[in-house]
């Protein structure tokens, strides 16, 4: 088809290609002692994609299990750009995960770093689609720990070598069609096998400007990789930022110090992660007061109003997001409304809890009963939080009864139940799992655990539903205590008994050195039930 002068496929990949010609000698990604420009950045993409294009059919499967690496910020251009499609693996995943993931996929091509050669020793002998190994070398992460050689791989450097042997010009940073699928995300897989999340580059497109909209990114971003980027593709901040023109400043470990370290002195302007991240700032040794502006997008669980007014104490703006994996990552934003100024800082922090509207990309979300009719917008009555538009997933790959099942009515089913305010506004109250159900009341184990988790001994709380032969249901609380602190379970049920009504207080609580998570802070209430079955 000859070319028209009124549209162009639309595709993240421009963002590159605009920033290396417009800001070509800007600094666009930081790590350790790594400084690369955005002509340096643009020209590793190319060359990736280029050796990849020689090696990979059209629509191919590539692979990485790295951490937040330079490299795999590459990935998220350079394969889209050779034709292939990005599968970004959780790296916190057992053998047996990683081998179900890659097979599914029908990966043809895996790049790994160093630290992870002996899960992939092991692995790579069952997985006969996987032709291409490629072995990065961290240099900031020090010696390789582990003397175990992959039979097969090639190091990255001699992989990328091979772009200067290949006659060919650059890649045109185009698709033919926006609509093919530019990666892969597989769900977490906690209540079952994974799926395989398709994104499209016109819903990458789409949800990178409303990042870099809601986010304010600009020339002068500097994001610090708090959120790993195997998940939901970093939330298309790889390509926001890029769209934008920012720096990337790449974190290998989300720790407190190295947090710290980012932001006094590389100049951190934003980050983004669950509420487990801001938990990790504001609780840190060297937690103080900021003197540059700092904005922390959190999303992943309902953040507490106790650790968003904390960040806020110390000159942290927070903006509160709610998505899935199923609709790019961020979906919803809580707006914040100027008239909050005027309120109470615990009444300004709970509405900054809230999970909000519709971002700018994507269409307002819905809160339905079983018959998909909208719930009366009071804040009480909780229905089932239902999404569609531009940043909902083209479907699972090859599993084409989970897609319908999730599409059921014309609308994505989150599985997330919350009610809607009558400004509009959603909250999230539960997943539709985890709710308890005691005496024929629902319980929302959120508003149990921020109850909780507002004593100041606390540092974190999750809430599941026990069996009980009077109640079929109560809440048992699972509860961090922070360093140093000592709070009794009767002190911390007498502090619930002020903000709670009866019904809704644990009767027992479990003090725990740690709560189980996923890789992106999530925590695993799953879990804590097994636990508890077999405790009971």
């Amino acid at each position: 088809m000859a070319p028209v002068p009124n549209r162009s496929e639309l595709s993240p990949l421009r963002f590159l290609e605009r920033a290396a010609d417009v800001f070509g000698d800007k600094e666009a990604i930081v790590y350790g002692s790594r400084r690369w420009t955005y002509t340096e950045f643009a020209a590793e993409a190319q060359a990736m994609a280029r050796v990849l294009r020689d090696h990979i059919d059209d629509g191919d499967r590539v692979a990485f299990l790295t951490p937040n690496l330079p490299e795999t910020l590459v990935a998220n251009f350079g394969v889209p750009l050779s034709g292939g499609v990005l599968v970004a693996l959780n790296s916190r995943l057992a053998g047996p995960e990683l081998v179900y993931i890659l097979d599914h996929a029908e990966a043809t091509t895996l790049f790994y770093d160093a630290e992870f050669r002996d899960v992939v020793a092991a692995i790579v002998g069952q997985l006969p689609k996987l032709t291409t190994l490629v072995e990065i070398t961290d240099t900031e992460f020090g010696p390789t720990p582990s003397e175990t050689t992959v039979d097969g791989a090639v190091s990255y450097t001699d992989y990328l070598a091979c772009a200067g042997a290949l006659d060919s010009p650059p890649i045109p940073w185009v698709v033919d069609d926006e609509s093919r699928i530019i990666s892969i995300n597989y769900t977490s897989g906690t209540t079952g096998k994974p799926k395989g999340v398709m994104y499209t580059h016109r819903g990458a497109y789409l949800n990178s400007f409303g990042e870099t909209f809601h986010n304010s990114f600009t020339p002068e971003t500097r994001y610090l990789w708090t959120l790993p980027m195997f998940h939901c593709n970093g939330w298309c901040t790889p390509w926001a930022v890029t769209q934008a023109s920012g720096t990337h400043i790449c974190l290998r470990a989300v720790r407190g110090d190295a947090i710290w370290d980012a932001i006094d002195d590389l100049g951190v302007s934003h980050l983004c992660g669950a509420p487990t991240v801001c938990t990790t700032i504001v609780s840190a040794d060297r937690a103080h007061a900021l003197d540059a502006p700092l904005y922390i997008t959190t999303a992943g669980a309902p953040p507490s109003p106790t650790v968003i007014g904390q960040l806020e104490a110390i000159g942290v703006t927070v903006v509160h997001v709610y998505g899935l994996t199923e609709v790019y990552g961020p979906y919803t934003i809580c707006e914040y409304q100027p008239a909050w100024d005027d309120l109470p800082a615990d009444e300004r922090a709970g509405r900054l809890s809230r999970q909000g509207v519709g971002m700018v990309q994507a269409e307002a979300a819905r809160v339905v009963d079983s018959e998909m009719n909208d719930v009366a917008a009071d804040g009480e009555t909780m229905g089932e939080i239902v999404l569609r538009g531009n940043n909902v997933m083209a479907g699972y790959y090859k599993n084409p009864e989970a897609t319908e099942e999730a599409f059921v009515g014309g609308w994505f089913h989150s599985g997330d139940l919350g009610v809607m305010h009558p400004d509009g506004y959603i909250q999230l109250k539960d997943r539709a799992k985890d709710i308890v159900i005691s005496g024929g009341e629902n319980i929302s184990t959120v508003e149990v655990e921020q109850a909780l988790v507002s004593h100041d001994a606390i540092l974190d709380v999750a809430v599941i539903g026990v069996a009980d032969a009077k109640w079929g249901e109560r809440p048992r609380a699972y509860a961090q205590r922070r360093p140093g602190e000592m709070v009794s379970a009767d002190e911390l049920i007498a502090h619930a008994r002020k903000l709670l009504a009866g019904y809704k207080i644990p009767r027992d609580i479990v003090f725990v050195d740690d709560l189980p998570r996923t890789s992106t802070g999530k925590i695993l209430k799953f879990t804590l039930r097994e636990q508890a079955k077999r405790e009971a």
